[in-house]
């Protein structure tokens, strides 16, 4: 297969792989982009339902800012290409007792719907938390999420410079102790503490500063018109009238290097690109584990990708529903938080677990009828080879839960219905069923991600593996970082390639091992 000089290739079409994608071609670099999957998203899929295509990976949209300036760097409107569609309810949340609670994008319909839940002392307890974590969230969107490579010296430095935040921070407390002195209510601490989950980890052991993800919710949750799919496809269309190539179906053998950097790309099929730079879209767990060949291995430290965040059952189908009024987004809460994350540290499928349910056909100006597309999520520690007696455990756990609650859905859905963790391990190679690469757990955990350069010269990381870590507006975020990272090291080499050989076709390095394994793409 012929290859073009001075081309990068891009391994992986989530939406970190895509981002960067879009932002390298806009900048005038020639792209391609390998794909193991036959449609891009990675973890945003869809797959079919008996009453159309159903959202079957990540349904929340914040932070559409992010996304509008992905669409701007390529000269054109996110508005022009996707329809995004403000839901007035951020989510609407049930607890075993009966009671329920409507969470707003309007800070004081929010705080007005706490007071009555709870009482007048909670309301203001909430409008505190509030403005806490939107702070946070301001005073640290800077230096953590938008630089390239956090650091803790900057980070001191960025406190020292804002006194405001120190207490603000909670230094020393997880989340759920952050909670504790937050909230009298344990239904407002079990509400706030499932933020924990969106990055994959406990209220009980990530740090108090992550309540700034309620900041981000709380600014507005969009629906994707045509599913959260179209958003990934959109970027890739984007893309392409850009210049960039996609190739789908071709999973990667490995990467290899020439004098010691990235220098092409081997496909399963044997076929070879060679490239000056590379771009790895998937877990980077892969790379340390010689998924894509020996001669990468040292790209990244251990410590990038261990231990491992949590995981997730996850159904995805089409059903006549009956019983609560529900709403796009649902969170139906079991009676006891702690045993959840309990068991989820244990590795084990929670017994009382929490759901979440994305009725996808429900929202504002959605009234359907008949069957409708859900997607339910039960959170689960990761794993690689899960027992098909899992499959009847979840089935029951589930649906009894949400009978429990005064949902029935009908009919209930078959295995074909349940993606599980170890699905997740099968079909993201070297992830070991996570689903948001190394685990949020402790205080360090932000600085310790790997970011978009890694230790081999030519070869860069994006996706929500690496910083600034899970979630579709970081995984855009890490393609900004990486596009950035790639043109300035690229344009600070160009003398010295231009005396190399073209495009580094050459034998491969003898560094670079036999290994032809399938590619992880994210």
């Amino acid at each position: 297969m012929a290859a073009e000089s001075g081309q990068i290739v891009v391994i992986g079409a989530g939406i970190g792989g895509l981002s960067a994608a879009l932002r390298l071609a806009a900048a005038g670099h020639r792209v391609r982009v390998v794909e193991a999957a036959a449609a891009p998203g990675g973890k945003m899929r869809q797959v079919p339902s008996s009453a159309g295509p159903v959202d079957a990976g990540p349904t929340v949209l914040t932070m559409a800012p992010v996304f509008e300036d992905l669409f701007a760097a390529a000269g054109t409107t996110l508005s022009d290409h996707v329809t995004l569609v403000r839901e007035p309810v951020l989510a609407r949340h049930w607890w075993p007792d009966g009671s329920t609670l409507d969470l707003h994008d309007d800070a004081e319909a929010s705080a007005e719907a706490v007071g009555a839940f709870a009482g007048p002392g909670e309301a203001r307890a909430f409008r505190a938390f509030t403005l806490r974590a939107r702070a946070l969230f301001d005073g640290f969107d800077a230096p953590i999420m938008q630089a390239p490579k956090p650091t803790l010296s900057r980070l001191v430095a960025h406190v020292l410079a804002h006194p405001g935040l120190a207490t603000k921070i909670a230094p020393g407390r997880s989340l759920a102790g952050l909670l504790r002195t937050s909230f009298r209510d344990p239904r407002l601490r079990q509400l706030f503490g499932r933020y924990a989950t969106y990055v994959g980890g406990s209220p009980y052991l990530t740090p108090g500063l992550l309540c700034l993800i309620w900041a981000s919710e709380a600014a507005g949750v969009w629906r994707v018109e045509g599913g959260m799919q179209r958003l990934a496809q959109a970027i890739a269309d984007l893309a392409e009238a850009r210049g960039v190539t996609f190739s789908y179906g071709q999973p990667v053998a490995r990467v290899e290097r020439q004098g010691g950097r990235a220098s092409a790309v081997v496909l399963e099929d044997g076929a070879r690109i060679a490239c000056t730079a590379v771009l790895f879209n998937g877990d980077p767990r892969a790379l340390s584990l010689g998924l894509l060949g020996d001669g990468i291995r040292e790209a990244i430290p251990g410590t990038g990708t261990e231990p491992r965040s949590y995981s997730a059952y996850v159904w995805h189908f089409a059903a006549e529903a009956d019983g609560l009024p529900l709403a796009h987004h649902n969170v139906i809460f079991g009676h006891d938080a702690r045993s959840e994350f309990d068991d989820l540290e244990a590795g084990r499928m929670p017994a009382d677990p929490t759901l979440y349910i994305c009725a996808q056909d429900r929202g504002a100006g959605l009234h359907p009828e008949g069957r409708e597309r859900f997607e339910i999520i039960l959170n689960g520690p990761p794993g690689q080879s899960p027992p098909e007696e899992e499959f009847l455990r979840c089935r029951t756990l589930t649906f009894e839960t949400l009978s429990a609650a005064g949902l029935r859905l009908s009919p209930r859905p078959g295995r074909e219905a349940l993606t599980t963790p170890g699905d997740f391990s099968e079909a993201f190679p070297g992830s070991a069923g996570s689903l948001y690469g190394r685990s949020p757990h402790g205080t360090m955990a932000a600085f310790q991600r790997p970011t978009a350069r890694t230790a081999v010269p030519g070869l860069y990381l994006a996706g929500g593996g690496a910083h600034p870590g899970a979630g579709v507006p970081m995984a855009c975020l890490s393609g900004r970082h990486a596009a950035a990272a790639m043109t300035a090291d690229l344009a600070s080499t160009s003398t010295s390639r231009r005396t190399a050989m073209p495009g580094g076709m050459s034998t491969g390095s003898p560094t670079t091992g036999p290994v032809r394994s399938r590619s992880s793409v994210s």
